[in-house]
């Protein structure tokens, strides 16, 4: 049963899969730093983009969630399912999702983020280089 309305689901899942998205990030960060990459500036850099898009987006998620009295809470974890509750004013509504569709998710968020953080393409090569 639905004890939360969409808006407040959407929230609150955005929320959550955005914060798992920036964990992501910031595990790669030190992949990098501490991989055998010969030149790692440029991925660090943009990974590092992608985290401030993240964190701002999530700033303003939680004062929405904040707003609306919305929470998430990590109930349980195994290696199939993860299970979370949100709450709304007073509301609460348990949520299971399978691991590899939580794996989608972060990673749509992770491009949707690298995105945002690519400058656009310029097609600009002279052919006289």
């Amino acid at each position: 049963m639905r004890y939360l309305n969409e808006e407040e689901l959407q929230l609150a899942s955005r929320f959550l899969f955005l914060s798992m998205a920036m964990v992501v990030i910031q595990q790669d960060i030190q992949h990098i730093q501490q991989g055998a990459f010969k030149i790692k500036e440029p991925y660090v850099e943009l990974l590092e983009k992608m985290n401030s898009e993240a964190t701002n987006e999530r700033r303003k998620l939680r004062k929405m969630m904040e707003d609306g009295s919305i929470r998430v809470v990590t109930l349980n974890k195994n290696d199939s399912f993860s299970s979370f509750l949100f709450i709304s004013k007073g509301r609460e509504e348990k949520r299971n999702y399978f691991n590899p569709a939580i794996r989608k998710k972060v990673e749509l968020i992770v491009q949707e983020l690298m995105q945002k953080a690519l400058p656009p393409h310029q097609h600009s090569v002279s052919a006289n280089t």
